[in-house]
């Protein structure tokens, strides 16, 4: 178990890419900590609990340090000390650019960047070594489509963010990378398939696979095995990378060229 006896804090847990990360971390023996706004937190740890793995849960506001601060002084409490922090929660909402609220902007920049700010900030005084992992996306940093303008933004902005922090932390013996995301099933991509076409949205998810060279859409599983690479030794000489994960979706040059 390449993740025996760690500490991991996961931020957004709950559900989706961050569940998914949560079950291999646990897998892999590590003492787990999600960091959950849903109301789903409650049924997700006490599942988790029933298989008889190592974790627990705190209802927290990523957007609000107090709650972050209280959080991170009783996980220290318990365990000593954190190993891994993964960055995992974050939000999108599709609209234009000229019909984007100040709301809406603001919405997406306090959690996916601020939210992210704030849990490293307060949890890197409690790591004597060990990974930081930020949940990026191909969107922004490579790609967008229309109506992505804040998400992307912000997703954009946590490459430049894992960059930057792991050029202060590497004499730290703390690693910083990030994992760039294309479509994995999860539900924030079915809520975004239901918004798109009410009436059937699983066309629009299968329209999505037929845009992706493996054929498919990715697992959160998939996603959380290469974040327990990340977080473990295996990847003791990687720092300031952000890894595409995405069924080479972002790989070709057309989508009509061919032979």
């Amino acid at each position: 178990m390449k993740l025996k006896n760690k500490v991991a804090i996961v931020t957004g847990g709950a559900m989706g890419n961050g569940l998914g990360i949560v079950k291999v971390f646990l897998k892999e023996g590590a003492n787990v900590i999600i960091l959950d706004y849903a109301k789903e937190l409650e049924s997700t740890v006490q599942n988790l609990k029933n298989e008889s793995y190592q974790v627990s849960g705190y209802q927290v506001d990523i957007r609000n340090s107090l709650e972050i601060r209280k959080a991170l002084k009783e996980i220290n409490s318990k365990y000593g000390n954190i190993d891994i922090l993964v960055n995992n929660a974050g939000v999108c909402r599709l609209e234009t650019f000229e019909k984007t609220s100040d709301e809406l902007r603001d919405f997406h920049f306090d959690i996916n960047i601020k939210g992210t700010w704030n849990v490293t900030k307060e949890t890197i005084p409690y790591m004597k070594k060990g990974s930081i992992i930020n949940l990026s996306s191909v969107t922004g940093p490579m790609v967008a489509d229309s109506g992505e303008v804040a998400y992307a933004t912000t997703k954009a902005a946590l490459i430049g963010f894992t960059k930057g922090l792991a050029a202060e932390l590497v004499h730290k013996n703390i690693r910083v990378n990030a994992i760039m995301p294309g479509y994995i099933m999860t539900p924030m991509v079915e809520g975004m398939a239901k918004e798109s076409n009410p009436n059937n949205p699983e066309e629009v998810v299968r329209g999505i696979a037929r845009a992706i060279p493996m054929g498919r859409l990715g697992t959160p599983l998939e996603l959380g095995n290469l974040a327990a690479f990340l977080a473990s030794d295996e990847s003791s000489y990687i720092t300031g990378q952000g890894i595409v994960i995405d069924g080479a979706s972002t790989l070709p040059e057309t989508m009509t060229m061919g032979v």
